[in-house]
């Protein structure tokens, strides 16, 4: 796919893992993967972030992809690497977007850092497991993120592998959306680099996330003071839209898009309008 990455050194000595595709003098915005997932989760079509001038920065978390594992991580560490970045990158102010459990730490930067946020954007995005009350078949999986990481992050793994071998006889799994976006070759490809590049130092990031994931995340939604759009599918089996709609709630500001027939990987078919709202409000 061409997409390589480069790193910037951390002050406490981590390296940190990033790609740049789209415009290389737009409007930056900072994307956050999700889980498993690393910097090579983008668009196929980089002519949508060209045509509207964005800067596409999209960063691998500690313990996956290039960054080095951060001991006794918190989600509201994360802020800091990203103003770290933007420092070494000569940014000053950022649009934030994440997709699924990338929404986390979006919320995170509206929080902790918004003087420097211009825009945010949380696609198909996870809620605190702590807070919210599942009666689906998410509910078993975080669960037991909330009691053993370890073996929650082992089924994860599990049964994404099970999921690529099923996509390829057409699982009735996944809703029809998604089944269309992974039938598209160059979208399957991604996602296949992409989670082989997420585990590549082993799979410590995986277990650590899925912990913090699964706890109390340190904030309140509910502080979070500067506007945020959401964009969140009614047929996801992968976060929920009962979670799309807790968000929607709890933040004060949330601008909410919800789409009956989509799924988890929403993105790829609105990733025009998100990168539009963003780069407008970058202006």
């Amino acid at each position: 796919m061409g997409l390589s990455g480069k790193c910037i050194r951390l002050r406490d000595g981590r390296s940190l893992g990033y790609a740049e595709t789209g415009d290389p003098d737009g409007k930056p915005v900072f994307f956050f993967h999700g889980l498993p997932g690393s910097r090579l989760v983008h668009h196929p079509d980089e002519s949508i972030a060209i045509s509207l001038g964005a800067r596409v920065i999209a960063i691998d978390r500690p313990g996956f992809g290039l960054s080095d594992f951060q001991p006794g991580r918190r989600v509201l560490n994360w802020p800091d690497d990203i103003i770290e970045l933007a420092d070494a990158l000569g940014i000053a102010r950022f649009a934030v977007a994440g997709w699924s459990a990338g929404g986390p730490y979006v919320a995170a930067c509206t929080f902790k850092i918004p003087h420097r946020v211009s825009a945010a954007a949380i696609i198909s995005g996870v809620a605190p497991l702590n807070r919210l009350a599942m009666r689906d078949r998410a509910h078993l999986f975080f669960n037991l993120a909330r009691q053993s990481p370890h073996h929650a992050a082992a089924s994860f793994w599990l049964l994404l592998r099970a999921q690529e071998r099923a996509l390829k006889h057409t699982t009735a799994l996944l809703p029809t959306a998604d089944r269309a976006v992974l039938a598209q070759p160059e979208i399957a490809a991604m996602r296949r680099e992409n989670v082989a590049e997420a585990v590549r130092a082993g799979m410590g990031g995986l277990v650590w996330e899925t912990a913090l994931l699964a706890r109390p995340w340190g904030f309140r939604l509910e502080d979070v003071p500067i506007e945020v759009h959401l964009w969140h599918g009614g047929a996801d089996i992968n976060t929920p839209v009962s979670m799309g709609q807790y968000l929607a709630g709890a933040i004060p500001r949330c601008h909410a898009r919800f789409v009956p027939a989509e799924g988890h990987w929403l993105l790829f078919a609105h990733w025009r309008e998100i990168l539009t709202v963003l780069v407008a409000g970058s202006r």
